[in-house]
């Protein structure tokens, strides 16, 4: 029996959920990316970011952000060995996380209002990349809304928008509904990777990992697509 397979590239959907506020999120970012320019030529990837909140108890004025990770990692050694160790980590995937130069960790709520906006406006790939390089790079402090809107309207949103975004509650349902679906999808850490709607991968894996998995769902999904010409069943 001749089986033929569709001549069009196959498109890979990836789902990851983080905050900007956590640094193996962004060395995950980093992760993933290089994996899909691996696999650039193979499959056509569509990437967007979903809501995970790590530290939803802390004020919309934000906290010390030394302070509040001292007391979160168990004391001034622990914190100086964990921020070194992923600061090392992250150099690794180019990127030059700063935990001295910033100062207060925000609640992230209103940056992920503006991320799922920028998702509307083809938009959400530049302006998450541009919060989580503000924070950890730049010490950007993001529990200031003018931040918030500057480091936006620099990654190619309009100022007025957002502005007006921030002055109301467009999109805090969709935030809160998106993180409860998470939660019975059982995603308690992350980062979390949903692909396809159908596999999980947790934790910043290494480029090669995800190369790996990527190729071998991308090879499931091409055999599904395998259809036999004289049954034109798929």
């Amino acid at each position: 029996m001749l089986k033929v397979e569709n001549n069009y590239m196959q498109k890979i959907k990836i789902d990851i959920v983080s905050d900007v506020v956590c640094p193996w999120c962004y060395i995950g970012k980093r992760r993933i990316e290089k994996a899909i320019d691996q696999l650039k030529d193979k499959y056509e990837f569509e990437v967007s970011y979903l809501p995970f909140e790590l530290n939803s108890q802390v004020p919309k004025a934000g906290l010390d952000q030394k302070q509040y990770l001292t007391n979160k990692f168990g004391g001034d050694d622990r914190f100086e060995q964990l921020t070194q160790h992923v600061t090392s980590i992250a150099a690794i995937e180019g990127l030059q996380f700063d935990f001295n130069k910033q100062k207060v960790m925000p609640n992230t709520r209103d940056a992920h209002r503006i991320i799922w906006f920028a998702k509307q406006e083809g938009k959400q790939l530049a302006v998450k990349e541009a919060y989580m390089k503000a924070y950890f790079e730049e010490g950007v402090d993001l529990s200031k809304p003018e931040n918030l809107i500057e480091v936006a309207v620099k990654a190619g949103l309009q100022k007025e928008e957002v502005t007006s975004l921030l002055n109301s509650e467009t999109g805090l349902q969709e935030i809160i509904e998106a993180e409860q679906l998470n939660q019975k999808r059982g995603v308690s850490g992350v980062p979390f990777y949903i692909i396809n709607n159908q596999y999980g991968i947790s934790g910043a894996q290494p480029t090669e990992t995800f190369v790996q998995a990527l190729t071998q769902i991308g090879s499931e999904v091409e055999a599904a697509n395998a259809c036999d010409v004289e049954t034109k069943e798929c």
